[in-house]
């Protein structure tokens, strides 16, 4: 058992019969009441965020977990093969545990939670951006760039996001897993 004060992004703790990670956290002292930690929770199991507020020194489980590396093989319908790094074990995982599967090309390394109790796989983790080429994208019209003027792109993966006007098919950019955005070209 933990308490609050342990609480780091990054901790997974048993709440509400399932499994969250922490991804935010504030200690608040008010200057009038008691302490309190304000969270952001992400589920492991359904990827649903909530946000809750734990009183300070309230008793929280947490759950030991274990990260390990992947790498991606190929994709079978709703069924992502992957095999460990380190002792070359292939593992199958669903679609549902990978939160951004339409950015995940062959070879992309990525982290695995399992949990320590039982060695299930909890979650899959992403990097934190990709670098994917652009496979389509219209041209850019000139003369439309007064603003921070965007334009629909499929990048190699089948993935779609939006870009800037100058980036042309065959480029390469960089691409936040998280979001699912743009962040930048990248030059080889």
């Amino acid at each position: 058992m933990a308490s609050t004060s342990d609480i780091r992004k990054g901790l997974c703790i048993r709440y509400n019969n399932d499994i969250y990670k922490i991804i935010e956290f504030l200690h608040v002292k008010p200057g009038k009441g008691p302490a309190f930690v304000r969270t952001k929770l992400k589920s492991v199991t359904n990827g649903k965020v909530l946000d809750n507020t734990f009183s300070a020194g309230h008793k929280i489980e947490d759950v030991r977990v274990e990260t390990r590396s992947f790498q991606f093989l190929y994709a079978e319908g709703d069924t992502f093969h992957f095999m460990n790094t380190e002792d070359y074990d292939q593992m199958e995982f669903q679609r549902s545990l990978l939160e951004a599967a339409d950015l995940l090309k062959e070879g992309e390394v990525v982290s695995v939670l399992f949990s320590a109790e039982d060695n299930m796989p909890l979650s899959i983790e992403m990097p934190a951006s990709v670098v994917l080429e652009v496979s389509s994208s219209e041209p850019g019209v000139k003369g439309n760039t007064a603003t921070n003027a965007t334009k629909p792109a499929v990048l190699e993966t089948g993935a779609r996001i939006n870009v800037p006007l100058f980036i042309n098919e065959g480029d390469k950019v960089k691409v936040d897993t998280e979001k699912g955005t743009y962040i930048e070209r990248v030059k080889e």
